[in-house]
Parts: C-alpha cells; sequence; structure tokens
C-alpha cells in the first residue's frame, strides 16, 4: 500500500499534520498487514472438524508411563522434572509432557457370542459412562467379533452413535476368534493421524474362549506395545460342572497376557450363583471407574527423536525417576522404543 502526502514548506502547522496523518496511515498499514498474517496463520492451525491443532514435531518420541510406589499402587501429582529420559543410554531433553488423560481413543471390542451377548447389551450405559471422564477431543469406537471381527462404529465423539454399536444381532452360536480381534482393534488405530498425547484403550469384553483365531496373543501385545495401545480386559467366564460344583473354565491362554503386558488390567465379571440365575443382574460400574482412575493416574512424555534417531535400527528408551528422595517409585513404561530407519 503506497500512501503519498502533500507537504507544503511554507505553512508549519499544515506540515506537521500532514506528518502526523503520515504516521497515522504507515501505523495503520501495518496493522492490516499483521492482521491479514495472523488471520492466514489461525486458519491454518484450524482442523477439518473446527477444533485447535496441537503443532508438534512430526520426529516425536513419546512413551506412555505410570509410576507405582513400594505397595504396587500409582503415584500421581508427578512433573516433567521428576524424570529423565534416556535413548539408547543417552540422555535426551524431554519436550512434551501431560498427566492424566485428556485425550482418550477407547475402542470398545466386544464378544458377540452368545454367552457374552446379553450382559454386553445390559452394561451399555455404563461402559459409555466412562467415556464422559475424559477430555472433550476424546473419542470413541466399537468393534463386534465373532469368527471375525467388524468396526460397527469408526471413531467418533458423538456417544448417540457409539450407542448403537452395542447393539448385538441374535445369531447362532459360532465359532469365536478372540485374539485375531484384539490384533484388529489395535490395527484400527493406524488410519488415525498420531496425536502424541493421546492415550489409545481398548476394553475387551468376552469369555476369554477363542477356538478360530490365527494370531497368538504373543503377537498382539508385540503390536500393541508398539502401538501405544493398552487393553483393558474384562472377562465373563463360563461355567461348566467339575469335580461335583460349578468352576469357570479358564481363558485361552495369552488371554490374561493381553492386559498385563500393555499396561492395562484384568478383571472378572460373574460366579457360579450368577451363572445359574438367567435373570442375573451385574453391576459394572466399580470396573468402568478402575479403569477410568487407572488412564487419569498415567503420564505422557515426549522428546525430539531428530538427532537420536540418526543411528538406524531399534532405540530403546527409558524413564528413570530423578528425584533422589523418590527413587524408591517404579517406572512402568507402556511403549519401550522405536525403530529408525536413520537419516535417508
Amino acid at each position: 500500500m503506497n500512501l503519498r502526502l502533500a507537504v507544503n514548506p511554507r505553512r508549519p502547522a499544515l506540515r506537521r499534520r500532514n506528518r502526523a496523518l503520515l504516521l497515522f496511515f504507515t501505523a495503520l498499514s501495518l496493522q492490516l498487514l499483521l492482521f491479514d498474517r495472523d488471520a492466514s496463520a489461525q486458519q491454518s492451525e484450524a482442523s477439518d472438524d473446527g477444533e485447535d491443532v496441537v503443532r508438534v514435531n512430526t520426529d516425536l518420541a513419546v512413551v506412555p508411563f505410570f509410576v507405582t510406589d513400594q505397595r504396587g499402587r500409582r503415584v500421581g501429582g508427578m512433573k516433567l522434572d521428576d524424570f529423565s529420559v534416556f535413548d539408547n543410554g543417552s540422555r535426551v531433553e524431554p519436550s512434551y509432557f501431560a498427566a492424566g488423560a485428556e485425550r482418550v481413543a477407547l475402542l470398545f471390542l466386544l464378544d458377540a457370542s452368545g454367552s457374552a451377548r446379553d450382559i454386553i447389551t445390559q452394561q451399555r450405559e455404563t461402559a459409555l459412562a466412562v467415556f464422559s471422564h475424559f477430555g472433550p477431543r476424546s473419542r470413541v469406537a466399537v468393534m463386534q467379533f465373532r469368527e471375525r471381527p467388524e468396526l460397527t462404529v469408526a471413531f467418533t465423539r458423538d456417544l448417540r452413535a457409539a450407542r448403537a454399536g452395542f447393539q448385538i444381532a441374535a445369531l447362532p452360536n459360532r465359532r469365536t476368534a478372540v485374539f485375531d480381534a484384539a490384533l484388529a482393534a489395535v490395527r484400527a488405530f493406524r488410519g488415525e493421524a498420531p496425536r502424541p498425547e493421546e492415550r489409545r484403550i481398548v476394553v475387551l469384553l468376552s469369555d476369554g474362549l477363542d477356538n478360530a483365531s490365527e494370531t497368538r496373543a504373543a503377537a498382539v501385545v508385540e503390536e500393541a506395545r508398539a502401538a501405544g495401545v493398552s487393553f483393558y480386559v474384562i472377562h465373563v467366564p463360563l461355567f461348566e460342572p467339575r469335580e461335583g460344583r460349578l468352576a469357570a473354565r479358564p481363558p485361552s491362554k495369552g488371554f490374561r497376557d493381553l492386559a498385563e503386558k500393555t499396561g492395562g488390567q484384568f478383571f472378572v465379571v460373574g460366579d457360579a450363583r450368577t451363572s445359574l440365575d438367567p435373570h442375573a443382574e451385574y453391576d459394572m460400574r466399580p470396573i468402568f471407574h478402575a479403569i477410568a482412575d487407572d488412564l487419569l493416574g498415567q503420564y505422557v512424555i515426549g522428546y525430539s527423536a531428530s538427532v537420536a534417531a540418526r543411528q538406524p535400527g531399534p532405540h530403546r528408551v527409558e524413564v528413570r525417576v530423578a528425584i533422589p528422595d523418590k527413587r524408591k517409585l517404579r517406572v512402568r513404561q507402556l511403549r519401550d522404543g522405536y525403530e529408525s530407519r536413520g537419516d535417508k
């Protein structure tokens, strides 16, 4: 923008006024330019769904973890300065830290076989209520499985849509592939844009009996840990006569590992008495409250891997407690490292 004002040197008062006008219009022009630049920047920072986007480096290495005391109890209230981070033994400077679970991607993985179908339908509202504990940017999805998994509700913030995913059709009993479905649940997160601050959770409700999977539990655990996905398993056991009494059928080998080796928890619902009562009602509220409390007690720490990642191959990341008077606390990481291809 070019501004020109005529200046008459023989009229001092007019000259002073013209100089003031020139300064005013120059300042106004600069403000307009800055406004246009800021508006463009703000527009580029908005995502398609209208929410603010947290811009982070694409080389951010992120490690979710929790801290326990000597009795195994979760420890909250810790800060970034309480921790040190090491990449392949070399100390790195953290650039990201979050406590709690302000952003969660929660996938319900539901056993649609006849044994668990009725219980899942009863617990729909209780299960979805856990979602209210997390921040407004959290998402929920629903996947059902029998012999094959089916993503019935893709990730959404709409609880009404998620509620429909708990409707399970009454079909004849078929074979059940728990571990194939668990692997599909982990891979359901692949299509989502990476969000370093987001916690990825699968809540699996099942009787734990797998008679159709081609996938082994160890493969699910390995891929889940690499993707930062934790399983919270709710076991609804089946009971059978054994030596004159009812006894729970043990789940398939590795079923419990899905929770215990990915940083989640394992719960059991029901007993021999309730298994005989077709009208038994299950109260899973304590379980879902425990899941919410567990997530709220976790931490996420991250650092730029641009320098460390120049060395190709696997990188082991270790988070340690740095405060001397807190050295008795134990850090349990939900992800141990990452794979680097080195500089191109």
